[in-house]
């Protein structure tokens, strides 16, 4: 059984909500990266051992390359991949079904949290990942949407988080 004190869940945007939007070679990006590989690394220090991701487009998937990074330098680290439906990917070019399904098979599990897309699903898998964790990783503009949504519920179920401004 997962211990609930060393898991560590991330929130963050879609590409379409940063300034530089899919383009990952922007010196912004990289230096996002920089930030988020050191909350991984400083989760990591503080205990953590478990990383759940909930697979989106954009910094979900910059938090679960991460993850897996450091997976291979220690081999305690798990990451799960908190799928909130088996049609998540369906609508995405290619190379982003592809990535999805790279960062799927290289986790140590899978959590399918509903069986079908339907109004809710996305907040049901970020519920799901707060619920199950002691701290909350997050790429935040301040703008509203799910990321915004994901750390308001964080504040209501006292789960401590880590702020990271996308610039």
């Amino acid at each position: 059984m997962l211990e609930r004190e060393k898991t560590c869940c991330f929130t963050g945007h879609r590409p379409e909500k940063l300034p530089w939007g899919a383009d990952e070679g922007d010196s912004r990006c990289a230096a996002l990266k920089r930030k988020l590989r050191d909350a991984v690394e400083a989760a990591y220090d503080e205990g953590m051992r478990h990383f759940i991701c909930g697979m989106a487009r954009g910094c979900d998937f910059y938090f679960a390359e991460l993850v897996l990074a450091l997976k291979r330098e220690r081999e305690d680290v798990t990451l799960e991949a908190a799928i909130p439906c088996p049609s998540q990917a369906d609508g995405w070019t290619a190379a982003d079904r592809a990535r999805w399904r790279a960062i799927v098979k290289a986790s140590d599990m899978e959590t399918m949290v509903q069986d079908h897309y339907g109004p809710g699903c996305m907040q049901r898998r970020n519920r799901y990942m707060v619920d199950h964790s002691a701290l909350v990783i997050a790429v935040y503009d301040g703008t509203s949407g799910g990321t915004r949504q994901t750390l308001e519920y964080a504040l209501r179920r006292k789960v401590p988080f880590v702020d990271i401004s996308p610039l």
